[in-house]
């Protein structure tokens, strides 16, 4: 259904009415106005509370304990390895069973979790080897919430409506981003760490008693086939859509390159040509500002030709890496990293949306959880050849090559006509991608 302040394709011609920022707001609003909706909208607000200032509580809990770097890499590292190890599995239970179940139980497995990390550290009793195994085990249940979570939007919110969930999601999730490390730090101070992974589990639970309201229309039958068949079905699926696994080699390249340059080489530059800390808190607060303005964006502009958005979108991460390389002046450095945030927050609502429609929700989550682990996948690979490389190289000639990298990835997908062509709503080719997926192989 197209919002009332687009126009039609077929009246260039006309004048284009101005519609009201108010009325624009409250249309964009609209899928609040949907109990089950608003109901998962506050179970992720709460969870995303509680993700924004436990990092924060975590790290200074590792240190107290005296583990130092080392320990809190290695609890870190236990948090993503499970990730990556069962997604795909993650991905064939919520197609299978209720989403809205398996959210709830993988909330309560990491209320109990961080609940128990939290009285050990209260008691004085936390060892670095707790922390790790709680780690591992809020990462396992990570491999199957996210899957469920990316396919609820599609069974509670009507397809019109879904573009300005997604935007609506992407707000929430990136105000929180803004202020949760200042907050954590904070509580930390005031309270100690104990006190912050305990809230950390208040939210996870929290969310788990919402979740379990949700009421779901009764879906479509699910077939109870082999795991092995739905997870071949999964990828059949995915290697269908030549668009989409072009995009996902582009996330496979642009996103280990962004956490290389951004989050680990970043702060080594801030500390070398900025002058520290404070100068580079400038530049991450300038970051999550812009993730901010692109929901905001997004909530209010639905763009046609997503397919290009969301390269462009990509392509704008480039900017604060060759900032860096070319040691620009730090305003400038801020402003590229506002305009990476904004362009990414695009991006991730208008691909979202895009993998909504075009994928029935029976096989949503299979298809989510292979894009996600082949964008996550070559990240840790990333993380260790970045050390080594920058010390030949140097630090801004590797930014450079970052630069590039995900400048090349941006082009590449749209010298492809499906690439370009890709829209929302598109009703036509969402048809003949049925045909196509359903037919005999």
């Amino acid at each position: 259904m197209r919002m009332p302040w687009l126009p039609s394709r077929n009246s260039a011609s006309a004048p284009v009415p101005r519609i009201p920022l108010r009325t624009r707001t409250t249309e964009a609003c609209a899928p609040l106005a949907i109990r089950p909706f608003r109901l998962h909208f506050t179970a992720r607000m709460l969870s995303w509370t509680g993700s924004a200032v436990a990092p924060v509580g975590l790290a200074f809990a590792v240190l107290d304990l005296g583990a130092g770097a080392s320990g809190l890499g290695l609890v870190l590292a236990a948090g993503v390895v499970p990730q990556i190890l069962l997604l795909l599995i993650g991905g064939v239970v919520a197609d299978r069973f209720s989403r809205a179940r398996v959210m709830v139980w993988t909330n309560v497995l990491c209320a109990a979790a961080e609940g128990v990390a939290a009285v050990l550290l209260w008691a004085g009793s936390a060892r670095v080897w707790h922390l790790v195994a709680i780690s591992a085990l809020c990462g396992a249940a990570g491999a199957f919430f996210a899957p469920a979570a990316g396919g609820v939007v599609v069974e509670v919110v009507p397809g019109e409506m879904r573009y300005q969930a997604n935007a609506l999601l992407k707000i929430g999730q990136n105000s929180v981003k803004v202020a949760g490390p200042a907050v954590g730090g904070a509580l930390v101070a005031a309270f100690g760490p104990s006190w912050v992974i305990g809230w950390y589990a208040a939210t996870f639970a929290a969310a788990a008693v919402l979740f379990a309201r949700l009421d779901l229309a009764p879906a479509r039958t699910k077939l109870r086939t082999g795991f092995v068949r739905d997870l071949k079905d999964g990828w059949d699926d995915f290697w269908a859509r030549s668009w989409l696994w072009v995009m996902v080699i582009q996330g496979a390249v642009v996103v280990p390159v962004w956490l290389v340059g951004y989050q680990m080489l970043g702060p080594v530059y801030g500390d070398r040509y900025l002058g520290g800390a404070a100068a580079w808190g400038l530049v991450v607060s300038a970051f999550t500002g812009g993730l901010v303005l692109g929901a905001a964006m997004a909530l209010m502009w639905k763009p046609s030709r997503v397919g290009v958005v969301v390269c462009v979108g990509t392509g704008a991460m480039s900017l604060p890496l060759a900032a860096m390389a070319l040691t620009l002046p730090l305003a400038v450095l801020a402003v590229s990293t506002s305009a990476a945030g904004t362009g990414l927050s695009v991006s991730m609502t208008v691909w979202s949306s895009l993998l909504q429609e075009r994928i029935p929700k029976e096989r949503l989550s299979r298809i989510l959880s292979y894009s996600t682990l082949g964008q996550v996948l070559p990240v840790p690979l990333g993380y260790v050849a970045a050390g080594p490389v920058s010390a030949v190289f140097g630090v801004r000639a590797t930014l450079a090559a970052g630069s590039a990298a995900i400048v090349t990835a941006m082009i590449v997908p749209l010298t492809l006509s499906q690439v370009r062509a890709l829209t929302l709503a598109p009703a036509e080719a969402e048809a003949a991608e049925e045909v196509l997926v359903t037919a005999p192989r």
